[in-house]
């Protein structure tokens, strides 16, 4: 696989479908997320990212939050967003493709008026989006029997 890739808003259904395998394959079976709590009413009107290799391949998804739907994860303030559901496939690692993911849903959280990401991170991925200028508050709690941590960034 060559290093090229592509990183795009996922507005056809193709796109939507792609979206959903990453998450299946990165959460469901990778890490055991159960299927029934992984997709959710949220993904309807959610704005859904897609990073796809030359040929096609999808390579990782994330998904922006935003008005209503973001206000019960970041506390009730209509100008911070959440992002999440943010899967990297095991081939495409170490790449990029992460960063770029999240570069590319703040770049959609500032098209909607955001002025600031909040997240809940894994807790093993807390350096990664600290390089990415994201900075972790409050406690650790448990979500889908991981450990994780809110994280916010202002855009």
């Amino acid at each position: 696989m060559s290093g090229r890739y592509v990183v795009r808003v996922a507005r056809e259904p193709d796109d939507r479908e792609a979206c959903f395998a990453v998450r299946k394959d990165v959460f469901v079976a990778e890490q055991g997320v159960p299927e029934d709590i992984e997709y959710d009413a949220h993904d309807a009107g959610a704005v859904h990212v897609l990073a796809v290799a030359e040929d096609g391949t999808p390579l990782g998804t994330g998904r922006l939050l935003y008005g209503a739907a973001a206000a019960g994860k970041n506390g009730g303030d209509p100008a911070v967003g959440s992002l999440g559901r943010l899967a990297v496939t095991r081939r495409a690692r170490g790449r990029g493709v992460g960063a770029a993911l999240v570069r590319a849903i703040e770049e959609a959280a500032r098209d909607q008026g955001i002025r600031a990401v909040d997240l809940h991170a894994q807790t093993h991925a807390l350096r990664f989006y600290e390089r990415l200028g994201y900075e972790a508050y409050g406690p650790e709690f448990p979500d889908a029997g991981m450990p994780h941590r809110a994280m916010r960034r202002a855009l």
